[in-house]
């Protein structure tokens, strides 16, 4: 851990603080304004859209200006958007709020790159410690976001207001730790030089093809689970405080495993922790599916979480494999791309599924991705040992 790693852990606190405390409001502030209620997650699915349109944006931004300028901009935007869905809140304008977040989709995407900016900030031989202690960082969101939700929500008339003015004050704070951070310098590309193979290319290899797979399923059953979890809180007759207690066990089980994941991955291999990611994900739906008392929801949610963080930084890991570094650009954009639109598909469903089918029937199609992601893995072990 050096400086620069430890600000963008920080910074990574409070990019996921914007996202809990999204996730923990945007369905109910949608359940509020919607015209049908199926349509209560179009705010979450928003978010996620949103990501997914910038992908390329970002990955341009990145690639013509570095990390840094790219960052900044990606706050900038986090805290226009939130500014935008406290206008949208206060006018009781749902349309308005659903544009709003697929504005702010545009810092997920940036953020969502700062596990990969923590790779470059370390040595070589350090790199999955220092993706593992920068996702840790995610702590700080597990923590102050549902209490910000919690405690804010009532600080004006219109619900959730002042939830959404704290998030600007939140994006401001990160954009002035980030000015501190020193990004290393991108190297010259020579004149003439084709900047790597053809992306196509890249997406071919067995190793992108199951990082990427296990990126996007391991966030899609998350999401499917977790921005339901407030909907069928509040169906089940529990309070908004319970909720957000909820939230923060599950958003802990994300990022607490972060001080030891790239420890357990350096001695016992990538494909092995993910799969103890896997088995975790079963666990959690078996426990969602056995009951719906309060410490139900909290254990499965949190095993959900550790199960999440094994899959995705060691999908992060794997990853890295993939590409050089003129094509991490490029490479780093399609999985987050393939992230964002199996977020944006889950969060859709995730509303319509627990609204109309029940918390029940949404833990058991959530099995589906867990299986995939499990074939995924089986093949490229597989794929390796015949090698």
């Amino acid at each position: 851990m050096n400086a620069n790693l430890l600000l963008l852990a920080l910074c990574q606190g409070l990019f996921l603080t914007n996202n809990v405390t999204f996730i923990a409001i945007n369905g109910l502030v949608g359940l509020s304004l919607a015209p049908l209620g199926w349509m209560a997650t179009l705010p979450v699915m928003g978010y996620v859209v949103g990501g997914a349109l910038s992908t390329g944006l970002v990955a341009k931004s990145q690639s013509r200006w570095g990390r840094k300028v790219s960052f900044q901009l990606g706050l900038l935007v986090a805290f226009l958007s939130a500014l935008l869905a406290a206008y949208a809140a206060f006018s009781h304008n749902f349309w308005l709020l659903v544009s709003a977040t697929v504005i702010a989709g545009y810092y997920s995407a940036n953020g969502q790159l700062y596990r990969f900016a923590a790779a470059e900030l370390a040595p070589a031989p350090f790199r999955e410690k220092a993706v593992s202690l920068v996702m840790a960082g995610g702590l700080i969101g597990a923590i102050v976001g549902p209490n910000l939700a919690s405690r804010t929500k009532g600080l004006f008339e219109t619900p959730f207001m002042g939830a959404y003015l704290a998030l600007m004050a939140v994006a401001l704070l990160a954009m002035g730790l980030m000015a501190f951070i020193r990004f290393p310098a991108e190297p010259p590309k020579a004149v003439g030089t084709s900047g790597g193979r053809p992306l196509r290319e890249i997406m071919a290899q067995p190793v992108f093809i199951v990082s990427a797979a296990a990126a996007a399923l391991s966030y899609g059953v998350m999401n499917l689970l977790m921005a339901a979890t407030p909907l069928a809180m509040q169906v089940c007759g529990y309070t908004f405080s319970d909720a957000a207690l909820v939230l923060e066990w599950h958003v802990i089980g994300m990022f607490a495993p972060g001080f030891f994941t790239g420890h357990l991955i350096k001695k016992f291999g990538t494909l092995p922790i993910m799969a103890v990611g896997v088995l975790l994900n079963v666990l959690c739906i078996a426990v969602a599916l056995s009951g719906v008392d309060l410490h139900q929801f909290l254990m499965a949610l949190f095993l959900l979480g550790v199960g999440w963080n094994f899959l995705f930084t060691g999908s992060t890991t794997l990853s890295m494999k993939a590409w050089t570094p003129e094509e991490k650009d490029r490479g780093q954009a399609a999985i987050n791309f393939l992230v964002f639109a199996t977020m944006a598909f889950t969060s859709f469903a995730s509303g319509a599924l627990v609204t109309t089918q029940g918390w029940t029937w949404l833990n058991i199609g959530s099995t589906l991705p867990v299986a995939l992601t499990a074939v995924a893995l089986v093949w490229l072990t597989l794929k390796q040992k015949s090698a």
